[in-house]
């Protein structure tokens, strides 16, 4: 996805703000002084944003701005949201995308303030103290490690809290199961499919699998819990030999994968020459998935197969294909979980998880071809994005584009 911040007001406040964002004072003084990314680094988005919103960047303060409707530019919201990042992640900027394209697609009144709070326990506090003089309505909370401090931090708080980009809570223990609410002022969604089901097309896909080798950042404790783990528990109950890949310095993952793939490689062509009964599985860590390239480098012909489906791209840069919950769809439910809450629909702590099913399925007919692999007829036909052998996409979104280079799929 495209990511650009251009058309970005440069004023202390945009007009018909001031009011409203006087409470917020508070943060850009606690960090104006700070060695903070500059808002460019953080916040992106897609460019179609610009066509209907506006973006206002806070003078002092590069971690924080403000998001409103070009309709509602000269009159104020009936509601208000905070968005609170933990750090730049494409996968936000995918995911803020989609929430302000629902958002404006059901005429929503809202003004947004989004806020990179660095992982600092200070302007995380901060920003709940200025959600509640700002009287704000709602906070977003964006990615596991936002998620993981507002639930230790604010749990039981004033305003509602609906996740985005966050790992399965119900495996990570914040809420009680997937058919009832959290009981408490979250609403939770969730980046993860039950594993079972998950499991069900790897062995659709692969039935006499050998070798699974799990690919994660030692850092990342949600992706490790709720990606990593099930995935490997599930693989020894069943007599499949699982090595863990764990990148211990995601600043030097590139020179780690290298290492690690290409042992793993060695050690699963011992028992599987032709590695056609071997799988990468690309767990949702940014260290990992970002370098995809190195993956394949040294992956040889088993297939690198990613929980995240926007690791399935265009070029040679991709998986082959995905089984996951990409950031749009996720996004999508988040959204729709903050507007029912918004508009009186429904109680943040009322919501039953919000899963979603069947997987995202994402095929990348380029990379098929490269390792040799054929896939059944019910991946294809039930996959939302598919490239075909020159990386062209020939169905987004389930939308299929005008016939290009595509093989027929085979049912083996």
């Amino acid at each position: 996805m495209k990511t650009t911040r251009r058309e970005v007001i440069t004023l202390p406040v945009a007009a018909g703000l001031a009011s409203a964002m006087a409470p917020l004072s508070a943060i850009a003084q606690a960090t104006a002084t700070a060695t903070e990314p500059n808002y460019a680094n953080w916040f992106k988005y897609s460019s179609v944003v610009e066509e209907r919103w506006v973006i206002t960047e806070t003078v002092g303060n590069p971690n924080m701005v403000s998001v409103r409707p070009k309709r509602l530019i000269n009159k104020p919201a009936n509601k208000k949201v905070m968005v609170i990042y933990p750090r730049p992640s494409s996968a936000y900027d995918i995911a803020i995308t989609k929430i302000l394209n629902v958002f404006e697609d059901k005429a929503l009144d809202v003004d947004m303030t989004v806020i990179n709070y660095g992982l600092d326990d200070k302007r995380g506090f901060e920003a709940i103290r200025s959600s509640h003089e700002g009287k704000f309505d709602l906070i977003l909370s964006m990615g596991s490690e936002t998620t993981a401090w507002l639930w230790e931090n604010y749990r039981g708080g004033r305003l509602p809290v609906i996740t985005v980009c966050s790992k399965d809570p119900v495996v990570l223990g914040q809420s009680p199961g997937y058919n009832r609410g959290s009981g408490t002022n979250f609403g939770f969604t969730s980046l993860n499919m039950p594993i079972d089901v998950q499991m069900a097309f790897v062995g659709e896909l692969k039935p006499k699998l050998r070798n699974i080798a799990v690919l994660v950042d030692s850092r990342n404790i949600s992706a490790i819990e709720t990606q990593a783990k099930p995935v490997m528990d599930y693989a020894r109950a069943r007599g499949i030999r699982v090595l863990e890949l764990s990148i211990q310095n995601p600043s030097n993952a590139k020179v780690e994968l290298e290492r690690m793939v290409r042992d793993a490689t060695s050690q699963m062509s011992r028992n599987d020459p032709q590695l056609t009964d071997s799988i990468y599985w690309v767990t949702g860590s940014t260290s990992v998935f970002r370098e995809i390239a190195t993956v394949n480098a040294h992956a040889s012909r088993a297939a690198v197969i990613s929980v995240v489906p926007e690791v399935v791209r265009g070029g040679d840069d991709s998986a082959v294909l995905s089984i996951g919950i990409s950031f749009e769809s996720n996004a999508h439910v988040a959204a729709l979980f903050t507007a029912e809450v918004l508009t009186g629909k429904a109680k943040a702590g009322e919501l039953k998880v919000g899963l979603v099913t069947p997987p995202d399925i994402s095929i990348s007919f380029r990379k098929l071809r490269d390792i040799g692999m054929t896939i059944p007829l019910s991946f294809f036909e039930a996959a939302g994005t598919i490239y075909d052998y020159d990386g062209r996409a020939v169905r987004i979104d389930g939308v299929n584009t005008p016939p290009q280079n595509i093989p027929p799929a085979s049912n083996g």
